[in-house]
């Protein structure tokens, strides 16, 4: 038995008891096991994705102790994965030990699944009134991991506070992953810096590591770490798809089609994994390919969800891109429906149109973005440059002037898109001058927008003071 990267399930205690059951099914033998034992190896069958012997194990669990909590748990949350509320509560009806802390979670997961979340962590806190001392630090854990679980970091939080900080590895962990769902990726970061110190060879922790990296744009520290994930643990996805991803972020495409594709190997139906792979794709001038991508991926991606908007949107472009125009604004049709950025839609639209010249259609999607906007500086920066990004670079100009004009004085946004239009146009002087604005302003913008113009390696805020530098240089 290999070790699968959870502590229990590589324990020495586990591993006999695992050894024990499959000696009894292999011979043909009566397995003398109780209920919790059995359910513990058809956890770690679904673990490791051997669905067959997970439901042979949780089967004679649950003939042999039909209310016993464990197994039943085990059903709940396998109909909760499929959406079945109304069962789960029929199951949940059926567990003998109400007064198990597991029951106490079976119903506040049923709750969280329904959507009532409020009612969920009521029902909890008046629960945890009634949990003696000794087990409080436990069931407080195990209600922020729930919490965690269902996509409600402010709420695991909230419940990691109301109890002891812990110098485990468990609770540092639960620390973390709820500090990454929260947007703090540089406390997330510290903590899992912390975790691979104490434990090197964990693909876990270095994955969860570079995951946080990625986030907070430290794109090469992001890959070395997918790299020792995948030196301990060579075919882990999410090493690979880390590492993949890192590549992308450093334009280094053709190496990251290598890692996206050993990804799929193992992950084939991620549709955000080939809406990336797309992109390396249009990098490397393969169009077709990454259009067939984006094809794959809007097949996988539910069409109510926003992946599938953005996967359409990526398809519009490169028709755009191809002048395939009435293809494009088929595709982006589809979304009216749907829940999506209907304003970003009809700018889309209008760029589409403005490609191909059809100025009144153009004019008409623009109008319409403007007028049902609630953001209308940032409605019309886009607009703006859609117009530069079609080469009408002196149009782009005269509308620029008018926005910044109007715009409040303290409006942050545009400035590196106006510095790139005076670079186009040869208005140097003004080039600098919005580039000095840009690079005080928006660094994150200006690094977007104009990082093609200077060492990958320079920070943004520097980019005024480089490009002044070498003005004297060439003086």
């Amino acid at each position: 038995m290999k070790q699968v990267g959870d502590e229990y399930f590589d324990s020495a205690e586990f591993r006999n008891l695992l050894n024990a059951y499959e000696t009894s099914v292999n011979a043909g033998e009566p397995v003398f096991m109780d209920a919790d034992e059995l359910t513990d190896i058809a956890d770690y069958y679904q673990y490791t994705e051997h669905l067959d012997e997970a439901e042979k194990a949780i089967s004679l669990a649950m003939s042999l102790a039909p209310g016993a909590v464990a197994p039943l748990t085990y059903r709940i949350h396998e109909v909760l994965y499929q959406g079945d509320t109304q069962k789960a509560w029929q199951l949940l009806d059926q567990i003998i030990e109400t007064s198990e802390p597991d029951y106490i979670y079976d119903r506040a997961e049923i709750l969280i699944a329904e959507g009532k979340v409020d009612e969920a962590e009521a029902y909890l806190n008046e629960q945890l009134a009634s949990i003696s001392e000794d087990e409080r630090q436990d069931f407080i854990m195990d209600v922020a991991n729930i919490f965690h679980d269902y996509n409600q970091p402010g709420k695991a939080m909230d419940w990691m506070t109301k109890g002891e900080a812990e110098n485990t590895p468990f609770y540092k962990e639960l620390m973390g992953r709820t500090l990454f769902e929260m947007g703090k990726y540089k406390e997330c970061q510290s903590i899992f810096n912390e975790l691979v110190d104490v434990d090197p060879f964990s693909t876990r922790y270095w994955t969860a590591l570079a995951s946080a990296q990625y986030m907070n744009e430290e794109y090469s520290a992001s890959v070395q770490s997918s790299e020792y994930a995948i030196a301990i643990e060579p075919n882990d996805p999410n090493a690979m798809l880390a590492k993949a991803n890192g590549l992308m972020k450093l334009e280094n495409y053709e190496e990251a089609l290598k890692f996206y594709d050993r990804y799929f190997d193992v992950v084939p139906d991620d549709c955000m994994a080939l809406t990336q792979k797309s992109y390396c794709l249009l990098n490397l001038e393969r169009p077709e390919e990454a259009l067939e991508c984006l094809k794959m991926a809007e097949e996988l991606a539910p069409s109510d969800s926003p992946d599938f908007c953005a996967i359409l949107q990526e398809e519009a472009f490169i028709l755009i891109d191809q002048g395939r125009v009435d293809e494009a604004i088929e595709q982006l049709d589809r979304t009216d429906e749907l829940d999506c950025d209907h304003i970003e839609i009809a700018i889309i639209k209008g760029h589409a149109y403005l490609s191909a010249q059809r100025f009144q259609e153009a004019q008409a999607c623009f109008i319409k973005a403007m007028t049902d906007s609630d953001d209308k500086d940032h409605t019309m920066l886009h607009i703006i440059v859609s117009v530069y990004d079609n080469k009408f670079a002196d149009e782009a100009y005269r509308l620029f002037i008018n926005f910044f004009n109007n715009v409040d004085e303290n409006f942050k946004d545009g400035y590196a898109y106006m510095a790139l239009c005076c670079q186009t146009m040869k208005k140097y002087e003004e080039y600098l001058s919005y580039l000095k604005k840009a690079c005080e302003r928006n660094p994150k913008e200006c690094k977007q927008v104009l990082g093609f113009l200077f060492p990958q390696d320079l920070a943004p805020e520097e980019y005024y003071n480089y490009t002044i530098n070498k003005i004297k240089q060439q003086q």
